[in-house]
């Protein structure tokens, strides 16, 4: 044993998160007892949050090429082209664990590490995204952690100086414990300068960039891989501090040195910090890495070889340097004010040496430390079917009126202003559209290209149906990118399950992936990159399945876009799409009915494909004036949301159908939207439409200061307004 360490025992192993069997696998494979340096690298190196050990086997089906893809899964971000020599690199992670117990720095280092993601490949941040789940707005945490992170997402992103764009925010009790925060950042590179981890040539060095080392941060994948108790607020040492000034000047040095043909691979040090960002560039370069840890800067006095390998202190890089030029990227990094050491060299051993203070403090097998993680194919059992719910076995306990204004001033419908009028959502100068519509819309440089963004996901439906959830999250992305107008090209996703120990957890994980893969194959849209968080649970109490998706669009032109806002008085809206009334999973059913019951409406994948094509070819050809997706809420929200947005009102006909009027108004059926169109042009662009192999029918009109719905009295936008604006604000307000 080494000086100064402790001695290994079965305790010691069990709080590093390795299982008996687990460190059983690691004595065959190093034929010894490791060092505690040694065990600490494989606690980082075989967690849920690094190994994907309960995941991986099932993520290898998923549709992840298409002749735009450059880069599916597998490097810091993907990358598809987007042509004129450009592409966009983008990526969705988690940072749930840090920001419930620390939701300031929790949700600012999970901005921070997924623009490092986007930078590492050399590409400029243009954008970021986010999604966001919190608990019941009644628990006592929630309205405490709706403003951390908030915050927290504010103070890094609006530091950096790049836009927050778009996100989604919802509440649920089942968060109470666990809260999602998840992060989406987005870039523009030059297609063929893209940079990659895999380390090339041998006695090249290896190069520490950035901020100093320091102890915050050690063990926080390991925290991300296990399930919160009643401890977990000890576990605040675990989350890390950010530094967004600090960032700023390591993507400006990094780009400048990729520029100058300095870099042969770079790696961010993400979760696990040093170990996963010198593990994965050496084992896949199949080559060894060595480091001298004497050579880490660091900012406190007395770290330890384990301190050092494990600390997830932010804003620093890993990279494989041209020897060459070792002297002007010192100098590049030195005129930005941050830290340059050499601290090893790539070897052709195939082995991770790590050496400090004169002594060997891990020498182990660098490609099976990654291949020989355990991969599991877990017990999983699925999701049991719930019943359909009949449109007429739901009884209006309110008005139709009465129940949109309900749901208008609901915590998830409620407009969420209050959120993202914190953060910069113009920075930078190319955001064509704010957030509060289907998609954020963003030029690329001076145009007249541009990039449609979105993140998506309806967990309530995923709860009652993996697989229909699954898709329904995909279709719902796509959909939102199509209502603006764009070409929907790729997906990122951060799949948020429960415990996947517990086979009920296992199969609502296993569903949704098969859901997602089905509807990203039908609608050419394929997962370049993403996220597994696993054990999103408190006390044996997990979170609804919650597969985010972030969604990437291109428009050809950003003046030929499409906004949810009505645009003048006396024009007609359509409604594209079949109606049948779901009520089922609806948040009609649950917060007008307060029944949270019944099953998800199905999603027909050919179907959507047909009406979103139809529809975007309308925006495109400059045919129709107004564009909202239907979900949440139905045609009746959707309406209202347009009338808000525009201060225009509408009056909608009494349909001819023998649908019940609230299921037709508040349904939500899937693959539909909302369009308008001059009164002259109704008869063309419904036929556009019919003729597209798709139902479309003219429902009502735009005009006046109010909203009529069929038979009841006008509701005037004021009202609807108030109801929408102001839940959150006086939410946030109260003591």
């Amino acid at each position: 044993m080494l000086r100064n360490e402790p001695q290994i025992t079965p305790e010691l192993v069990a709080q590093h998160g390795l299982k008996p069997d687990e460190y059983q696998r690691i004595l065959a494979l190093i034929g010894r007892t490791p060092t505690f340096t040694e065990l600490g690298i494989f606690s980082a190196m075989w967690n849920e949050h690094c190994s994907y050990k309960s995941s991986r086997l099932h993520l290898r089906g998923l549709p992840t090429k298409a002749p735009w893809v450059i880069q599916g899964p597998g490097e810091n971000a993907g990358v598809i082209g987007i042509g004129e020599g450009l592409a966009c690199v983008f990526k969705m992670e988690s940072h749930n664990h840090p920001s419930y117990i620390e939701p300031y720095q929790g949700a600012a280092t999970g901005v921070g590490g997924i623009l490092r993601d986007v930078f590492t490949m050399g590409a400029r941040p243009v954008a970021c995204l986010n999604l966001l789940r919190f608990g019941a707005p009644e628990h006592p945490k929630t309205r405490h952690l709706v403003s951390g992170v908030v915050a927290g997402i504010a103070g890094y992103g609006n530091s950096f100086g790049v836009p927050t764009v778009a996100g989604s925010v919802n509440f649920h009790n089942r968060y109470d414990g666990n809260i999602l925060v998840n992060a989406m950042a987005v870039g523009i590179a030059k297609a063929n300068e893209i940079f990659y981890a895999k380390a090339t040539g041998v006695g090249r060095p290896i190069v520490y960039l950035g901020s100093k080392t320091g102890r915050d941060g050690i063990h926080g994948a390991t925290m991300a891989s296990a399930e919160f108790d009643d401890k977990s607020e000890e576990k605040r040492p675990t989350v890390q501090v950010g530094d967004p000034f600090s960032e700023k000047l390591l993507l400006e040095a990094c780009l400048e040195i990729m520029q100058k043909g300095c870099v042969i691979a770079i790696q961010d040090m993400g979760a696990a910090g040093l170990t996963s960002s010198a593990v994965e560039m050496g084992a896949k370069g199949d080559l060894g890495i060595e480091l001298d840890l004497d050579k880490v800067p660091c900012r406190e006095t007395g770290m330890t070889a384990y301190e050092m390998m494990l600390s997830e202190s932010q804003e620093r890089m890993l990279m494989v340097l041209d020897p060459s030029r070792e002297a002007e990227a010192e100098a590049i990094f030195t005129k930005w004010g941050l830290d340059f050491a050499v601290i090893g060299k790539t070897t052709d051993t195939l082995r991770f040496v790590i050496k400090h203070g004169g002594e060997v403090k891990a020498d182990l097998p660098i490609k099976e430390l990654g291949d020989q993680a355990p991969l599991y194919d877990r017990p999983w059992v699925p999701t049991p079917a719930r019943p359909v719910i009949e449109p007429d076995s739901v009884s209006p306990p309110l008005s139709n009126s009465d129940a949109l204004l309900k749901l208008m001033g609901s915590p998830d419908q409620s407009s969420k202003r209050w959120v993202w009028e914190q953060y910069d959502h113009l920075i930078l100068g190319n955001s064509i559209q704010q957030p509060g519509g289907d998609a954020a819309v963003i030029r690329i440089g001076n145009g007249p290209k541009g990039l449609a963004l979105c993140t998506d996901v309806t967990q309530r439906y995923c709860e009652a149906d993996p697989f229909e959830g699954g898709k329904q999250a995909v279709a719902e992305a796509w959909r939102n990118l199509t209502a603006v107008g764009s070409l929907p090209l790729a997906l990122t996703d951060n799949l948020n399950f429960g415990n996947p120990e517990r086979p009920e957890i296992m199969g609502q994980f296993v569903l949704a992936v098969r859901g997602i893969g089905e509807a990203a194959s039908a609608l050419d849209f394929p997962i370049v990159s993403g996220n597994v968080s696993l054990y999103n649970e408190t006390q044996g109490r997990g979170i609804l399945p919650t597969p985010s998706i972030g969604g990437v669009g291109l428009v050809e032109d950003v003046t030929r876009t499409a906004t949810l806002a009505f645009k003048q008085e006396d024009e007609s809206i359509i409604l594209v799409g079949e109606t049948v009334g779901w009520l089922g999973q609806s948040v009609y059913l649950r917060d007008v009915c307060n029944r949270e019951e019944g099953a998800p409406p199905p999603v027909d994948l050919p179907r959507e494909r047909k009406a979103g094509d139809a529809v975007r070819k309308l925006i495109v050809n400059r045919k129709v004036s107004a564009v909202h997706d239907l979900s949440d809420g139905g045609l009746a929200l959707a309406v209202a949301e347009m009338a808000v947005a525009s201060n225009i009102g509408a009056r909608l006909e009494t349909p001819v159908n023998t649908l019940p009027l609230h299921a037709w108004l508040f349904g939500e059926d899937q693959g539909r939207y909302v369009l308008t169109c001059a009164t002259k042009e109704t008869d063309s662009v419904i036929a556009e439409i019919m003729n597209a192999g798709v139902v479309a029918k003219k429902i009502g009109v735009t005009g006046g200061d109010s909203l009529t719905l069929p038979g009841e009295a006008p509701v005037p936008l004021a009202r609807l307004r108030s109801a929408h604006e102001n839940w959150l604000p006086d939410y946030m307000q109260a003591r």
